[in-house]
């Protein structure tokens, strides 16, 4: 889950197979569902039980795959992923095909995700780029 971008068609049979487990059969009959999904899948702090949303839960480890590649560039992965997928060097300035590796979807998925959340730090303007970074 934290590698590629898993399609919605799983995050559904994944969740159906943890509704079916809980609320399966049993003997060929139903089982009661004493609570509906939506409580299984709140936090326990706020009285659910603290079952993940699948889809996000996925997201979120492939944002934070992106940020490992922008934080810890002379990392294994992130040399190996820069030689293959963005050989200029700079993550955030490389244009990626539509035709896209399933790792690169990944790539690209969790780089938007990152991208939200960015910030600069007041500098020297060095690094500005004029023309590409968004000003409002």
């Amino acid at each position: 889950m934290s590698v590629f971008l898993l399609p919605n068609s799983l995050h559904n049979a994944l969740e159906r197979r943890i509704r079916q487990f809980w609320w399966g059969e049993l003997a060929g009959k139903r089982k009661t569902h004493w609570i509906p999904w939506q409580k299984f899948s709140r936090a326990r702090g706020e009285g659910g039980l603290g079952f993940r949303d699948l889809k996000l839960f996925n997201q979120a480890l492939l944002g934070r795959q992106a940020w490992r590649l922008v934080d810890r560039p002379q990392s294994l992965c992130a040399r190996v992923l820069r030689a293959k997928y963005y050989p200029t060097g700079n993550l955030f300035d490389t244009a990626f095909p539509a035709n896209q590796s399933p790792t690169r979807k990944a790539i690209v998925h969790g780089l938007e995700l990152v991208k939200k959340g960015v910030c600069w730090k007041i500098g020297s303007g060095e690094n500005v780029r004029i023309w590409r970074d968004p000003w409002l």
